[in-house]
């Protein structure tokens, strides 16, 4: 009796502690999973890092939630350093898994990630989930995630100009992160609507916010608001001759640039040291940067539309796993409706006709939705195959663009060259007069001055000519 008392209590201490470690564990997913996403903006690695740790311990576990949200930590960890399929590949997973639970809070944040995937290389699907997401926030009462939301579509709204419907949806967001008392965001939001007014001529207006959003970003940390920030006040400075401040905010976007390794931001910043340099007329340095934006700009074009191939095949593979997974399912409840078909004939003799006739009904339609399945996934396949080609013969067609204008800017710099050789000999001659007393002074200052505006109206006339796109001669 005394063992069976023993056995009883040790089994209840077992359960006890097991079910306490759960928790604990639990808990280390919930607080890996937040300082990821705290950690997004400043430190992307770090949180993909954490977005692992926490899988790793959530499907030791069986947390299936939290499984689910250390894949969409890791999704919006590879979106932040430009992974994109890898990206939505985590977020369709987590995706599916909030979707098994009926988790709509894990939902809507999915659909609001996903949206921000589509953002740059789909404007209308993003806008879409964004629009799927804002649903499910409302009705939940999300009051973070409804105001970036508000903040998501107005910058779709920005991209296609539609600049007033922009402004409406960031004063939404701001005044709801302002309630919120949400530092982040209303840092985004004063930037976003920076970035807008710089395109409405409000320069003004602009700097103000933006040197707000500046001071905000790096008071907490956010590296890549605070490089971005500076890209649009460095274009206010370019566009005001206040070459000193565009300077400086050029030099210290690109350092933070370097910080967050964001390829798109490095490659706007060349952009805008080609157009610091050209307003300051450093031509030469100009030349430079806009061969590196030239070449930059194909291989970007060709990453967006490889991105966007990638995350519709990586969609596609999704939806293919989804349905294999669903043909497994109807598999194995054909296979079990048998066997206890094939059971109860052992005892009911009677039903062995009915449930033949059942089975075979069952088996037939599912064959046929297999064949339908089969059928939608080939048409898939022939689709992709169509659009792969059309991309390849756009990628083709920029390639040789991109080589006719690289030898329009080799022309231009060899015509520069002849062009300006001729007026600088004639002004070494009559420095040679002057020296031998050949010639009067005022005739000297007369000659070097007809040399100089010749000098000074030909590199006028290229600069013109260089700009000229549709210009094909000089």
């Amino acid at each position: 009796m005394k063992l069976y008392y023993l056995l009883t209590i040790t089994i209840y201490f077992l359960s006890f502690f097991n079910s306490y470690s759960q928790e604990n564990d639990s808990l280390k997913v919930d607080n890996l999973n937040s300082l990821g996403y705290r950690i997004r903006l400043t430190d992307p690695g770090q949180t993909i890092q954490y977005g692992k740790k926490a899988l790793g311990i959530a499907n030791k576990i069986q947390y299936s939630n939290g499984s689910a949200e250390a894949q969409r930590i890791l999704g919006i960890g590879y979106f932040y350093i430009w992974k994109n399929e890898k990206a939505l590949k985590f977020f369709l997973n987590s995706l599916s898994i909030f979707a098994k639970n009926n988790y709509e809070p894990g939902l809507a944040k999915v659909y609001n990630n996903i949206g921000n995937l589509y953002r740059e290389v789909d404007p209308e699907m993003g806008l879409m989930y964004f629009n799927k997401s804002l649903v499910l926030a409302t009705k939940l009462k999300m009051s973070d995630l409804i105001a970036g939301l508000y903040m998501n579509i107005g910058i779709i709204y920005f991209r296609q100009h539609k600049f007033n419907l922009a402004l409406n949806y960031l004063d939404k967001g701001y005044n709801m992160f302002s309630l919120l008392k949400n530092s982040i965001g209303i840092t985004q939001a004063l930037q976003n609507k920076g970035v807008i007014y710089f395109n409405l001529k409000q320069t003004d207006l602009a700097e103000k916010l933006l040197l707000e959003a500046n001071k905000n970003a790096k008071e907490n940390e956010l590296n890549n608001t605070v490089a971005s920030i500076n890209l649009t006040l460095t274009s206010i400075y370019i566009d005001r001759n206040d070459f000193v401040k565009a300077e400086a905010s050029l030099n210290e976007g690109k350092a933070y640039t370097e910080l967050v390794k964001d390829p798109k931001l490095s490659q706007d910043y060349t952009i805008t040291a080609y157009q610091l340099e050209r307003k300051r007329k450093n031509y030469k340095q100009a030349l430079v940067y806009l061969q590196d934006v030239y070449t930059q700009d194909s291989i970007t074009f060709s990453k967006l539309e490889s991105q966007k191939i990638g995350l519709l095949q990586e969609q596609q593979r999704h939806l293919e796993r989804e349905k294999q997974t669903l043909i497994l399912l109807e598999r194995q409840k054909t296979d079990r409706i048998i066997f206890w078909a094939s059971a109860i004939v052992l005892f009911l003799l009677t039903a062995l006709v009915l449930l033949l006739t059942f089975n075979v009904k069952k088996k037939n339609k599912t064959n046929k939705q297999l064949q339908s399945l089969n059928d939608e996934i080939f048409l898939q396949k022939e689709n992709l195959n169509r659009i792969n080609h059309h991309l390849e013969e756009i990628i083709t067609e920029r390639t040789l663009d991109l080589q006719i204008k690289n030898s329009k800017l080799s022309a231009y710099s060899s015509h520069l060259s002849h062009q300006i050789r001729s007026p600088i000999a004639t002004m070494k001659g009559l420095m040679l007069l002057e020296e031998d007393k050949l010639i009067g002074s005022e005739e000297f200052i007369e000659e070097v001055g007809k040399c100089i505006n010749d000098i000074d109206d030909k590199i006028k006339n290229i600069n013109i000519n260089l700009h000229r796109l549709d210009n094909k001669g000089l």
